[in-house]
């Protein structure tokens, strides 16, 4: 039996190391055993979807089955389904009890995965999860029970048309290139514009198992492809979307990566001003601090919390949340859904280039007249077992008086350590939950200061503190 371990997340493998029928048919069967002793008919529907991956469409059918067998209605997806289709499909359903995905996101082609949603759409929690990873050794015995085939992708893009300006986006008449890296927008957002007036080309849009090298991931340099087609085509922008819609970038007239830390500053000012929206702004700790001074700006509380949707998740369970946004540029907009939708996102960014008459790079140009220009930057240091030990040891008790040259402000160890400086400048550092790493962030109103604050909580990580706490 695999080893596995099923955490708020969902869980991930490589193909060729147990996400295979064994590991997929155990936490279907896990999965089973709570959602079926814990609702009876009608409410006992489970979603099931998938993503472009090898074998993704077999091993949803497999843990349909598996479902099944519980006593559950489960209802499958007929065609690959991005996530945000299937966690919209289940919080508009009160029958339905939660839903799962076959998909590994933006990981690499070689992984898997199953990501499971809650009633409301959103992660599941702690303790389910927990009970989850506690039944994941299970067996079902073999057992298979019926499903149905829906449309879960349509109505979603249906209704996702309803919450934009589609006059304002059809008068712009703009050329658009989507990328949808193979994934699971292929077909559905070009399509979506060009209901909406689009002139759209469309890249990466083939049935391609090993993504033709390229990991789906709308950052760089997975983004090269659409950059260069921007500028060839002459079009206005470029929407490059993850494996599965969770997250989407801009790609300016100039076939130039909208920085991500750029995007939710940029949505704030949209849904406050144009569509008269107000609430907290939820960010993960190490966000930009380009999302507090806009928010600052804007009239809008902050709130900051450690790592992780699922801490997203509450805050936008306890309300009145504009918009809640990670720190690799996924956004979730609560009214619409508690999880990230990069097709919600791209929309919107759609309709704001449209209603504004500006180009990206005027956009960003006139947002760090407002805020100012700011530098982010994040490195991964792998360290081996005994280096990770004490530096997890180490790191509570830190507290620098001088770091990289300059004074704190502020140290926090609400995740990790986060150290801040006079103008917005901070640095941060902290162990992976889910990797054997120390995640390094700094941001600076300068590249060179920036880098240095880097490079200092390098150090840190490394153990070289006499070097990186010098005056």
């Amino acid at each position: 039996m695999h080893v596995i371990h099923f955490d708020t997340s969902g869980w991930r493998a490589r193909y060729d190391d147990g996400f295979d029928e064994e590991g997929v048919g155990s936490i279907a069967s896990a999965l089973g055993l709570v959602w079926g002793t814990s609702c009876e008919a009608p409410a006992n529907v489970v979603y099931v979807a998938f993503d472009t991956r090898h074998d993704s469409q077999r091993l949803a059918l497999l843990a349909a089955g598996t479902l099944a067998s519980f006593g559950l209605r489960v209802l499958v997806s007929d065609a690959p389904c991005p996530t945000p289709a299937l966690g919209w499909s289940v919080a508009r359903n009160d029958d339905c009890v939660g839903g799962i995905s076959i998909t590994a996101s933006d990981f690499p082609c070689e992984y898997g995965g199953i990501i499971v949603r809650g009633r409301d759409g959103g992660p599941v929690s702690a303790s389910f999860a927990r009970r989850v990873d506690e039944y994941a050794t299970t067996s079902n015995d073999g057992d298979v029970g019926s499903f149905e085939t829906v449309d879960l992708a349509g109505p979603y893009l249906d209704h996702l048309e309803t919450l934009v300006d589609a006059e304002s986006i059809a008068r712009a008449h703009f050329r658009v290139v989507v990328d949808p890296m193979y994934g699971t927008g292929r077909g559905i957002v070009a399509s979506l514009l060009r209901r909406l007036g689009c002139d759209v080309t469309e890249i990466h849009d083939s049935a391609t198992e090993d993504f033709s090298g390229i990991h789906p991931q709308p950052v760089e340099p997975w983004v090269d492809d659409c950059e260069q087609r921007v500028v060839t085509e002459g079009a206005d922008f470029g929407i490059v979307l993850d494996g599965d819609c969770g997250r989407s970038s801009l790609v300016s007239e100039r076939g130039r990566l909208v920085a991500p830390h750029n995007i939710a500053p940029l949505l704030m000012d949209h849904l406050v001003k144009q569509h008269g929206r107000q609430g907290r702004v939820v960010m993960t700790l190490p966000c930009s601090a380009r999302i507090t001074r806009q928010a600052e700006r804007l009239g809008c509380e902050i709130s900051a919390v450690p790592v992780g949707f699922q801490r997203l998740h509450g805050e936008i369970g306890v309300g009145d949340v504009l918009l809640a946004c990670d720190e690799y540029g996924g956004v979730s907009f609560p009214e619409h859904l508690p999880e990230r939708d990069g097709i919600l996102c791209a929309l919107y960014l759609t309709e704001m280039l449209a209603q504004s008459s500006m180009s990206p790079t005027d956009l960003v140009r006139d947002l760090e007249s407002q805020i100012g220009a700011m530098y982010y930057a994040r490195k991964d240091l792998r360290l081996d077992s005994a280096a990770m030990q004490t530096f997890s040891n180490l790191l509570p008790g830190l507290n620098p008086r001088h770091l990289a040259g300059r004074v704190p402000t502020q140290v926090s160890h609400a995740d990790g350590m986060k150290v801040y400086f006079e103008n917005g400048a901070w640095v941060m550092l902290r162990p992976s939950r889910t990797q054997p790493v120390i995640r390094a962030y700094a941001e600076a109103e300068s590249v060179a200061d920036r880098d240095n604050l880097l490079g200092a909580a390098c150090d840190i990580a490394r153990g070289n503190l006499a070097e990186s706490l010098a005056t």
